[in-house]
């Protein structure tokens, strides 16, 4: 069997104290008999089992230092296997009463189990302060995107009440608009809630994407022509293997994105099956977005530019990434040639989830 980490040096020390006290032992039997034979030969020249007056002395004085030395040496491996263990108790204690910037010292790393046993807890140390962040994080966005939409439904509502407001068709689809957007940010939340949990249902089968992404683009025309913008179709016709609905949901998503960010000018929306995977792009003429914001577009709540953000709620992207990976593909972010941005959906066509 080998031995490494903490039995290994357990093993060592062993070995090493019953060699160092055997070795204190012959030593200092042959330095006793020496000296005893040679300067006082006749008193053991006499038979008997009954040790005498100066070698009890040598016994008492070896045993006593062979238990100094393994005292000694017991303290020592005790010492350097509690210090990572004591540090893991007290800072659970710590992290127990709500410090959760708190970390354990691995000590001597040589104690491969006691030092990993320090470094998982860190680990999740990391992992529990990132999780308490994020929930910080989202609380605080989700209660400033209801909010708004909130606050303007109580004061219109207030002021009907009050004969403010005159209440006519408009009143009533202002507020009627007020609660469309307050159940799409209920319905993204959701989306993203049980994707992170795994539990994002799918029904997945043989869909025509191509006649989903015109119904859909249709039914959007209009708002993307009032933000002077005209959709684009590229579309591969051929049964793709998806959930139409989540599709239809994360394509909305992305033009609503476009509508919000990007400049007049085309929207290409294309469609693709190529090596076994479906595609679903979506391309803008710009601004563009920055290198460095990129990698984050899909993170709930991030907007490339809060002034252009048009009231968005910064979770619809989040959704695309949570529809991509639900289909056990992904979504990304790139620039696009023509100095815009295109996002795209791919997944297997084969129904592999991830």
């Amino acid at each position: 069997m080998k031995l490494e980490g903490l039995s290994r040096q357990i093993a060592l020390t062993m070995a090493a104290m019953a060699f160092g006290v055997t070795l204190l032992v012959v030593v200092t039997a042959y330095a006793f008999y020496y000296l005893m034979f040679r300067y006082w030969p006749d008193d053991y020249n006499q038979p008997g089992w009954i040790p005498t007056g100066p070698e009890w002395i040598w016994l008492v004085s070896t045993t006593v230092a062979g238990l100094a030395l393994s005292l000694v040496v017991a303290v020592n491996l005790a010492r350097r296997i509690l210090v990572p263990l004591n540090s893991v108790a007290d800072s659970i204690r710590r992290v127990a009463q709500g410090d959760l910037s708190v970390r354990a010292n691995a000590g001597d790393r040589s104690l491969r189990e006691a030092a990993l046993l320090a470094d998982d807890f860190n680990a999740l140390a990391d992992q529990l302060q990132r999780v308490t962040e994020e929930q910080a994080f989202w609380n605080a966005a989700i209660a400033h995107e209801l909010r708004t939409p909130v606050t303007i439904l109580r004061g219109r509502l207030q002021g009907l009440a009050e004969g403010v407001f005159t209440p006519d068709e408009s009143q009533f689809r202002s507020l009627l608009t007020q609660v469309e957007g307050l159940t799409r940010l209920i319905e993204d939340l959701r989306v993203i809630s049980l994707a992170e949990s795994g539990h994002l249902d799918l029904q997945l089968q043989e869909a025509d994407l191509a006649d989903d992404v015109r119904a859909v683009v249709e039914v959007f025309r209009d708002a993307l022509q009032a933000a002077g913008q005209q959709p684009v179709l590229d579309l591969h016709e051929r049964h793709m293997r998806c959930d139409p609905v989540r599709i239809r949901q994360a394509l909305l998503a992305l033009l609503e994105n476009a509508r919000r960010h990007a400049l007049p000018g085309s929207i290409r929306i294309q469609t693709r099956l190529e090596q076994g995977m479906c595609r679903l792009r979506v391309e803008d003429e710009g601004p563009g977005i920055p290198a460095e914001l990129a990698p984050h577009m899909f993170e709930a709540f991030r907007r490339a530019d809060n002034s252009r953000s048009g009231g968005g709620s910064g979770l619809g992207l989040a959704v695309v990434a949570a529809i991509a990976h639900a289909h056990g593909g992904e979504a990304a972010c790139r620039p696009a040639a023509g100095g815009g941005t295109c996002f795209e959906l791919r997944w297997p066509d084969d129904g592999r989830l991830g």
